[in-house]
């Protein structure tokens, strides 16, 4: 056996934890030299990942909406996506503001600092977000990672394959190939999440330590805690009810959820999240080309729902102001809103927390003492993301008849080269 075969036989979680595990270590022990040491490597597989990604959905969505049944099917399949979006947001604003109610997060906290560099952000209108969606430019759209408008503009060109019918035949077998090949490729770039992982937590490790952490240890937990409820009692007791085992969902999901955790990008846990729904969780891999992606741009349960419900009341707690019941119904509404307008790269959580407080009337200021973590909070924020942008296709592929059981009740952890080389069908 190579030393290659030897190392892809391990199951590919276990590769990814001793990653992270030895990523954490290289940190501590080197201090802040470790960013410039390990770093790139980091940085190296963050910039591969965002490599793929745009492609990826470019012809995933063309081959998904040219396979799929007609226009009616994916309004179909649309509506109930972005209703269970909609009731996943909420639940989480729910969990967040339950987290910060009990925990009370930001009460007895004294002699914080605004970050340096914060900046308020500039929240766009409504008017201005829903023109962003369309493409003035679609190869712009391409070159600047906009995937919202890659969505649009490949959904365009797959209704037109469909309605051209016959007269397309070989460009919509190309599209699909290109998919195929995208697919192949994704997987090449996930084996080199263990080294990638490696290298993101070492930096990150290295950089923070725990001086910058401590006084702000209770909100930081409370964000973990919401998270981690979210993600085990809101996502789980969907899958029961659903007749879904929530450990296999949680073991097909795990090796995304990973990748999310080490990157903390949505946009850049994409192509791993993909290839855990379909080949892991047993998704129908034309819906999931459509799914997914759109996830990555507007379902955000932890950067959107959560972080905002949660900053919300500690910067209430900080500065001793009581809220009315009218500010928490605006938190939510505001919140929910939000977390269909939180692009998919790491900070922009910020932006929605800027809207949420706005809307609440509370003090902008409280952000800045919360920007000096913020990479330690993202991580929690991401994976909670990806993990509800993986629950949702499952659950619309359960009520569409669209989710292979086999595949599901199976729930590989590998996401890479050994298993699995035959994509779906």
């Amino acid at each position: 056996m190579t030393m290659v075969s030897w190392w892809l036989s391990i199951p590919f979680w276990k590769r990814v934890l001793a990653g992270f595990v030895f990523g954490a270590l290289a940190g501590w022990l080197f201090g802040p030299a470790a960013e410039p040491w390990f770093g790139p490597l980091g940085t190296v597989y963050v910039t591969l990942i965002r490599m793929i990604a745009v492609p990826l959905v470019l012809f995933a969505v063309i081959n998904a909406v040219a396979s799929l049944h007609g226009q009616k099917s994916v309004a179909a399949l649309g509506g109930r996506t972005f209703a269970w979006f909609a009731a996943t947001a909420a639940l989480a604003v729910c969990v967040g503001l339950g987290v910060g109610w009990v925990l009370q997060p930001g009460a007895g906290v004294t002699g914080l600092t605004v970050a340096a560099d914060y900046e308020v952000r500039v929240v766009p209108s409504v008017v201005e977000v829903l023109l962003d969606v369309v493409p003035g430019n679609p190869f712009a759209a391409l070159a600047e990672g906009k995937i919202l408008q890659v969505i649009v503009f490949a959904g365009l060109v797959g209704f037109a394959l469909v309605k051209l019918g016959e007269r397309t035949t070989g460009l919509r077998k190309l599209a699909g190939e290109a998919s195929e090949t995208m697919i192949q490729i994704t997987r090449f770039v996930l084996e080199m999440t263990p080294l990638g992982t490696f290298g993101l937590i070492a930096a990150l490790v290295g950089a923070y330590g725990f001086e910058k952490l401590l006084p702000l240890g209770m909100f930081v937990f409370a964000l973990y805690l919401a998270c981690a409820l979210h993600i085990v009692f809101v996502y789980g007791s969907l899958l029961l009810s659903h007749g879904l085992n929530p450990l296999r969902f949680f073991r097909g999901a795990a090796p995304a959820m990973q990748v999310a955790f080490a990157s903390s990008s949505s946009f850049a846990s994409m192509p791993a999240a993909m290839r855990a729904v379909t080949h892991n969780l047993g998704v129908d891999k034309d819906y999931t080309a459509f799914a997914v992606p759109l996830g990555a741009s507007i379902k955000m349960d932890g950067c959107g729902a959560i972080y905002p419900a949660l900053t919300s009341l500690f910067v209430a707690q900080y500065f001793d102001l009581q809220l009315e019941p009218t500010q928490y119904l605006v938190i939510m509404l505001a919140s929910v809103l939000g977390s269909f307008g939180t692009a998919g790269v790491p900070g922009t959580a910020i932006v929605m927390v800027t809207l949420v407080l706005s809307a609440a009337g509370l003090p902008l200021e409280g952000i800045g003492y919360l920007v000096a973590i913020d990479r330690v909070l993202d991580m929690a924020r991401t994976t909670t993301n990806v993990t509800g942008q993986m629950l949702v296709p499952v659950l619309v592929a359960r009520e569409t008849g669209m989710l292979d059981m086999e595949i599901y009740n199976r729930a590989s952890t590998n996401i890479g080269m050994l298993e699995g080389d035959q994509p779906r069908e």
